[in-house]
């Protein structure tokens, strides 16, 4: 099979494709001669007239011949006017597109190895199907197109990396904990891996390791509310205000999961799902039942939408402690929402509205 004349290397997550160009780079390297021969072009582009800097300075590297004789590698890195925006659509930008596809055309791979990474990008687009079938195409997938099972394969990735490996449910575990962040995920595996040694990656390990930033470093007194314990609940808010936090993203991460709650109630109470010894049983069919009930937001992850979560962090959620009564958590929501109205009236005074909220519906 004939070299393709270069690599282009996208996706969705500029981390990954980041990550994934910068060992291309490497490996094209290798063939360099020398430093000389080496040349990475800045792709991000804010308007028009970057996109056309941009070309013109590859246009320029990938045409000088090196100094000592031997090949010569060019990576046009983080290119984002691929993308479906204000300079991706303008007219002068399709046409340096088309410029650019031109040049690629016309390289000679011997001479010149080429690598272009570029996230996002809008693959309804000529150009990046064009290179899917005239470069050495590699496509960077990530939660935010692709979701759990994409997060999941980046977890993998990197533990197989690393030569760590993962018990049952840490990955889910992680994920919850961590959400769609691709970047601190890798950070994360590096540090279980780290402190796992040459045992596998363990839920505990995970669950004492690694902190909810899914929910922000609000998660604490959330947790603590929900075990219904009001003295560690106290402290947590204690804590939270200490470091000067506020107390709006409390009340949003109790609504979050007190919604959630009364949903996990109802349906448990009219049979449609059952708390079991692996978190909640029954949740596929209690979502062929309920799932028209939410309309567009059938399919958007929201704190409004049970069946849209990790049914690894719906069964932690609901078996971290007994679950509370209907009436129990519609009056929480009352309380919430009450506790609201005070903090805008007394803006300086919101450690002691949540602390006497949690103090009446924890009591």
């Amino acid at each position: 099979m004939a070299a393709k004349n270069f690599t282009f290397i996208c996706g969705a997550d500029d981390f990954l494709v980041g990550r994934m160009g910068k060992e291309r780079y490497e490996a094209l390297s290798a063939e360099a001669a020398d430093e000389f021969s080496r040349e990475v072009i800045d792709g991000f582009a804010a308007n028009v007239g970057e996109v056309s800097t941009a070309i013109a300075r590859f246009r320029e590297a990938v045409q000088t011949i090196p100094l000592f004789g031997g090949k010569r590698v060019v990576w046009l890195k983080d290119v984002n006017f691929l993308a479906d925006t204000v300079t991706g659509r303008s007219e002068s930008t399709l046409e340096e597109v088309t410029s650019l596809q031109e040049l690629l055309t016309s390289l000679n791979p011997a001479d010149v190895g080429v690598l272009i990474t570029a996230a996002p990008i809008d693959r309804r687009r000529s150009f990046p199907k064009w290179c899917e079938k005239n470069a050495d195409f590699v496509l960077a997938d990530s939660g935010a197109e692709g979701g759990s099972d994409a997060l999941a394969g980046v977890v993998l990735a990197e533990a197989k990396r690393l030569e760590a490996s993962f018990e049952p449910d840490a990955i889910a575990l992680l994920l919850a904990k961590v959400g769609a962040n691709s970047r601190l995920l890798v950070e994360e595996v590096r540090k279980l891996a780290t402190h796992a040694g040459d045992r596998s990656i363990s839920e505990a390990d995970v669950d004492d390791l690694v902190a909810n930033v899914a929910e922000g470093d609000f998660f604490e007194s959330a947790e603590t509310f929900f075990t219904g314990h009001l003295p560690r609940t106290l402290d947590a808010l204690h804590r939270h205000f200490f470091t000067g936090g506020d107390a709006r993203p409390i009340i949003s991460a109790l609504q979050n999961r007190n919604r959630l709650l009364l949903q996990i109630r109802a349906a448990t109470d009219t049979g449609d799902m059952r708390m079991g010894p692996r978190g909640l049983d029954g949740l596929p069919k209690a979502a062929a039942v309920y799932r028209e009930k939410y309309a567009d937001a059938a399919d958007t992850k929201s704190s409004y939408n049970l069946f849209t979560q990790n049914p690894w962090y719906l069964g932690k959620l609901a078996g971290s402690a007994k679950l509370p009564s209907l009436r129990r958590l519609i009056d929480n929501q009352r309380e919430f929402i009450s506790a609201f109205g005070e903090i805008v009236k007394r803006p300086h005074e919101q450690e002691e509205v949540l602390r006497d909220m949690a103090v009446r519906c924890l009591t």
